[in-house]
């Protein structure tokens, strides 16, 4: 079993900065891609950021230049720094993380975290 602890979410004011951490946790061989998701209030889920095992990141134009992903593969945790932030960044911010499970095994299972609330005010 994997589980994901979220932390960093929050309020700040507009141009300010949130870092947003996802830890992974339980019984599995490696972690593969890492990724972020959002939901703003009466909108579907967007992916936002995502990095993979080898580092290399992709981010939703929406927040390229501003948001950086990054991992620490010896905690199995991936962050979010939030700069810039602008009110429309307001959302419910989930993590999703591919995850193999045994050695012998490359299939790869997906494990969402529990979201957190980020609200820019203007």
């Amino acid at each position: 079993q994997v589980q994901l602890v979220g932390s960093g979410g929050g309020s700040v004011q507009a141009g300010g900065s949130l870092r947003l951490s996802c830890a992974a946790s339980g019984s599995f061989f490696s972690v593969d891609n890492m990724d972020w998701y959002r939901q703003a209030p009466g909108k579907q889920r967007e992916w936002v950021a995502g990095i993979s095992s080898r580092g290399k990141t992709n981010y939703a134009d929406s927040v390229k230049g501003r948001f950086i992903a990054s991992r620490d593969d010896a905690k199995n945790t991936m962050y979010l720094q939030m700069d810039s932030l602008k009110p429309e960044d307001t959302a419910i911010y989930w993590c999703n993380v591919a995850v193999q499970i045994h050695s012998r095994d490359s299939n790869l299972d997906s494990y969402w975290g529990r979201g957190t609330q980020v609200f820019v005010s203007s």
